[in-house]
């Protein structure tokens, strides 16, 4: 870098003379100029350019780089390494940054994320899909930092949850034990039956579910093991491009027991399979050769919710209501965590925590016991 006096031609009207120049390499290799504003002295000029080295020091790209460029760059970084899903959720939310879109990530600062944080809270959306929108910040900036030597831990520190005060958050829709029940009393499909029960009794998303295999299924010791998913391709949503990808997230690869309901009617349905000549155990339990369609799952719950004359809730509700089933139980939360294949127990006490929080008028039974257990002998004592 250096500072030098620039060409009458394109001095300012007021006098200013004085600009400095830097030579930087962008993301692609190529070699660019950049020459700042023009300062009156010279000695100005000087101060703005130790400013500029200390502002961009040690970036090993373009410092220039926008908050957008930088998204893209990760995009195109992400799409080999990641799940079609996950890909459409970071286009699906970057236009929610449109404020940050044109900002060098350099110059990204509290002042401008409080004002992106005003825009999200005039919007309809719930805190928690607010906070998730925010991940992609979070990724850019450690993306950024990770492989271009930014330094952008002061922004990042910054980046909070969103939480509105007083906010009630949103009741899941569940069945209770007894309206699933209900629910399954109408079901005259013994594949469904099957369905239903895995996605109720094991806490399974829709996506294992339709992953799941034979060969997964080990009926002698009661067990089914989660080692994949079946999804639909983003672009499409349509059942006939679907694929098979890993689960959700490392945890989420797990082994799950089989209740007593669901072994009889996996015992009673693969009994039923084997008599095809073609059946091998890499079919899929709720599908044959190829797994059932999502929009077919849809349509059967949507007419047994019907018959059985319940609520309509979504298929993924039913993992919600397994939850809520043994939060009301008093099962551990770790016990729970590792069922439904979260990744801490804090992950699980997130989700469920308005759950948690309707089981807290059973909490004192225990101490009023001992309490009165403790009365007595003292009284017995006195006398």
């Amino acid at each position: 870098m250096s500072v030098r006096k620039i060409p009458e031609n394109r001095r300012t009207k007021d006098g200013r003379s004085y600009a400095f120049t830097v030579t930087e390499y962008g993301l692609d290799g190529k070699r660019r100029q950049y020459q700042s504003k023009a300062y009156m002295t010279y000695e100005e000029a000087q101060r703005a350019e130790q400013a500029y080295i200390n502002k961009y020091k040690d970036i090993d790209v373009n410092p220039h780089i926008t908050f957008y460029q930088a998204y893209v760059k990760v995009y195109e970084y992400k799409k080999d390494k990641i799940r079609p899903t996950t890909l459409k959720t970071y286009s699906d939310r970057i236009r929610f940054m449109k404020l940050f879109w044109d900002v060098e990530l350099v110059d990204l600062n509290a002042e401008l994320y409080q004002r992106w944080r005003n825009q999200m809270n005039k919007t309809k959306l719930s805190d928690r899909y607010k906070t998730d929108i925010q991940k992609l910040i979070k990724l850019i900036c450690n993306f950024a930092e990770k492989q271009w030597d930014f330094n952008l831990r002061k922004f990042y520190n910054k980046l909070e949850p969103f939480k509105t005060p007083g906010a009630v958050q949103k009741e899941m829709e569940v069945y209770k034990p007894d309206e699933f029940y209900k629910f399954i009393s109408v079901v005259d499909n013994i594949q469904m039956r099957c369905l239903f029960k895995s996605l109720y009794y094991c806490g399974l998303r829709k996506g294992e579910a339709r992953g799941l295999i034979w060969k997964n299924v080990d009926l002698e010791n009661r067990k089914i093991y989660i080692k994949q998913q079946v999804q639909n391709d983003p672009k499409t949503n349509s059942d006939k491009d679907w694929y098979v990808c890993a689960c959700k997230t490392n945890t989420s690869h797990r082994t799950v027991p089989i209740s007593e309901d669901l072994y009889e009617d996996l015992v009673e349905f693969k009994r039923q399979l084997k008599k095809y000549k073609s059946y091998r155990d890499t079919w899929y339990v709720f599908g044959d050769k190829e797994p059932i369609h999502q929009h077919k799952m849809t349509d059967w719950k949507n007419k047994y919710c019907k018959k059985a004359g319940l609520k309509q809730i979504r298929l993924h509700d039913f993992r919600h209501s397994c939850v809520s089933a043994l939060i009301n139980a008093k099962s551990p939360v770790p016990t729970i965590q590792a069922l439904v294949g979260h990744s801490t127990p804090t992950e699980t006490l997130d989700t469920y925590s308005h759950m948690f929080e309707e089981t807290m008028d059973g909490v004192t039974e225990y101490f009023d016991k001992i309490y009165e257990e403790n009365k007595q002998k003292n009284s017995q004592n006195c006398e």
